[in-house]
């Protein structure tokens, strides 16, 4: 082949690879109808807070309104349901937190386990959750926290707004010598955070959204980080690794899930649409102000992550069951 059949050969390839790489460009999927975005907890807590950033960028990004629906109860199942029993089409979506993983193992709820019907497209952000008080104990530390509780007059009280906190709270009483704690089941974070504020129940495991303001205004302490690491939103906070707790590692990831049997093209659509979403100023606002870091990963990565998630949360259930 001479010099000049060679060059012919390579621009037409070039060119070939060019044109390819624009029809793919074109091709990524993107909704033709309204998508809805299920939040299966109540309004005003962080799954909704940060859905409600990354849908109202998505409805620029897609020329689409991106409604989010609000379906809390049973432990999120009521919401999450509603997009198992979808069409896999891209235009229902869930927004969910590692309490999914659990769902099957609730007493009532007859075994049904989401992951089974939902497929995992990709987890957009994610925090460590915190061990939160109310700011009116004469406390300063978890371990000043738990010695309190051993010599208050009556028992101290736990806070829970979904299904991973009352483990926590179940593992928290037998492993710290708490037998009486008082397990307090809540529909939403926004009451529990409401009560700890007024010390009507004294200590929660939460998201860092919610108890970050008034953490800041004083009203609540946040004791210790459940990360390996210490948050950025809270350098001046241990971790309860260095609290002397490191069984109490917690980090919620805010996760996009699908019907299953969603065809890659549609998940790969998502995906491409929340990378750049995540980019959006005020996206990222909302996201460092609950104390969590955009994570936008691919559906494998993030089906292994809810994999590791669910054996892990698994062995813990098998421990201390659900009542």
């Amino acid at each position: 082949m001479n010099v000049k059949t060679f060059t012919t050969v390579a621009g037409t390839v070039a060119a070939l690879l060019l044109a390819s790489g624009a029809a793919l460009a074109q091709a990524v999927w993107k909704p033709a109808r309204p998508v809805t975005l299920v939040v299966p907890y109540a309004a005003g807590g962080g799954t909704d807070t940060t859905a409600r950033a990354v849908a109202k960028q998505l409805t620029v990004l897609w020329g689409q309104p991106v409604v989010v629906e609000n379906l809390p109860g049973a432990d999120g199942l009521i919401g999450t349901r509603k997009v198992m029993d979808a069409a896999p089409d891209g235009l229902t979506l869930l927004f969910q937190v590692p309490a999914i993983v659990v769902t099957r193992y609730m007493p009532g709820l007859k075994g049904i386990d989401p992951l089974a019907k939902l497929d995992p497209v990709t987890a957009v952000s994610q925090s460590p959750a915190a061990i939160v008080v109310s700011a009116k104990l004469p406390i300063k530390t978890f371990g000043e926290f738990l010695q309190y509780c051993k010599t208050a007059p009556q028992p101290c009280s736990l806070a829970t707004g979904e299904a991973l906190a009352r483990i926590y709270g179940k593992q928290l009483a037998a492993e710290a010598g708490l037998p009486n704690l008082i397990i307090v089941n809540y529909r939403g974070t926004s009451a529990m955070v409401t009560d700890m504020i007024a010390n009507n129940v004294n200590m929660g495991f939460t998201g860092i959204t919610a108890a970050l303001p008034h953490y800041k205004a004083g009203t609540l302490k946040i004791l210790a980080t459940q990360d390996d690491k210490r948050a950025a939103a809270l350098p001046e906070v241990p971790t309860t690794a260095e609290a002397g707790f490191p069984q109490f590692r917690s980090v919620t990831w805010y996760g996009m899930f699908a019907p299953k049997g969603t065809p890659p093209a549609v998940t790969l659509g998502i995906v491409a649409a929340l990378r750049e979403a995540v980019k959006d100023p005020n996206v990222q606002a909302t996201i460092t102000a609950a104390g969590a870091e955009p994570v936008v990963n691919s559906p494998a990565a993030f089906a292994a992550q809810v994999q590791a998630e669910s054996e892990r949360w698994g062995a813990l259930v098998k421990r201390y069951p659900f009542d």
